[in-house]
């Protein structure tokens, strides 16, 4: 059996595998609510396979969306929607997971899936969005400083929406960190320039996260918690992959069990290098300097390729997105490729497994 077909622990629970879906923002939610579309797209990721599923990045808050069309999960009607998609993952024997995210200087943005680009005006369903000091990703609106209360209202944001997401299903949740998004913006000096106790220092910086982490853990204490990282802002001056694993550590101290690791997003004239694999090398550094487990993210599209990646011992475990776009049974056919004989194959597909034909 290949590595990237054996069990994994994600703090109490197990993986079946080490292939996993990679959050991905779908622009197709009303007020916050997930439906259908979310069902059949995420539910056909645990039928083709996947040790874990996790939703595209789920608002603590409205003002927490990065376009009207984000799903949330502020609400408990939210949370009712959810928990028949959490189970209808588990059913098909992956691991559900949902990330916890608050958009930032980048929330109240034009959906892809729209004409415009930039910041959605008021007059359109758009709102004021908050960050850690005035500074406005290139071409969006300036955002509002936020002070000691509306930090206050983030973490217990962020509490409410773990135990609305445990009260849902959800086998795992994750912080959002990365991508430009709020955490990320207070984490690294090219967006955070404030001077009181969230600013300046590394240990000021991250001073938010791991207050983040403890609500979350306070109010999900037996269910694991995950934390996505940019682990370079691809800019001079900015956060970098030192950073990344210097806080990683601390948050696993917190109780985070698992870290995904991305990069990028924070600032439009960043320069990134990419290219297939271009990300592990930093969850490879991550690991090593801060000895947690890992995830690896980033143009992975093949089975041969995710099981180089952990038989070099640059991760614990492979996300991928949009080859699980391209392919929903991304993990069968990896498998096949492998050739490992999974024994959660559909009994519905059987037609179609390679391994058993003569």
């Amino acid at each position: 059996m290949s590595l990237l077909f054996t069990p994994v622990e994600i703090g109490s629970l197990q993986a079946r595998n080490r292939l996993w879906v990679a959050p991905m923002c779908q622009y197709s939610s009303v007020d916050g609510m997930p439906n259908t579309w979310h069902l059949t797209h995420l539910s056909s990721f645990a039928t083709g396979g996947a040790g874990l599923v996790m939703t595209e990045a789920t608002a603590v808050s409205p003002e927490g969306r990065i376009s009207p069309e984000d799903t949330g999960i502020w609400n408990d009607k939210q949370r009712d929607a959810w928990a028949p998609i959490a189970a209808e993952i588990r059913a098909r024997g992956a691991l559900s997971a949902i990330q916890l995210a608050h958009a930032g200087r980048k929330a109240s943005t034009w959906s892809p899936l729209k004409a415009g680009r930039g910041s959605v005006p008021a007059a359109d369903g758009g709102w004021q969005a908050l960050a850690p000091s005035p500074i406005a990703y290139d071409g969006y609106a300036v955002p509002a400083e936020m002070d000691d209360a509306a930090i206050a209202k983030v973490v217990e944001d962020f509490s409410a929406a773990a135990r609305r997401s445990v009260e849902a299903g959800f086998d795992v949740l994750e912080v959002h960190a990365a991508h430009g998004y709020l955490l990320h913006e207070f984490l690294s000096p090219l967006s955070n320039q404030r001077t009181d106790s969230y600013g300046g220092s590394l240990e000021n910086r991250a001073r938010l996260l791991l207050a983040v982490i403890d609500a979350v853990r306070a109010a999900a204490p037996t269910t694991p918690v995950m934390v996505r990282f940019s682990a370079t802002d691809w800019a001079e001056g900015g956060w970098d992959v030192a950073d990344t694993a210097t806080v990683a550590a601390w948050a696993a101290q917190r109780g985070a069990v698992f870290f995904d690791i991305s990069s990028g997003g924070l600032v439009a004239h960043q320069r990134v290098i990419a290219g297939p694999g271009y990300q592990v090398p930093f969850a490879r550094e991550v690991r090593e300097r801060a000895g947690v487990p890992v995830s690896a993210v980033g143009m992975i599209t093949t089975g041969t390729q995710a099981e180089e990646v952990l038989a070099s011992g640059a991760a614990d475990a492979v996300m991928a997105a949009r080859e699980w776009l391209r392919d929903p049974h991304f993990a069968l056919r990896a498998a096949t490729e492998l050739g490992d004989d999974i024994e959660y194959w559909p009994a519905q597909y059987e037609r179609a497994r390679l391994t058993r034909m003569g």
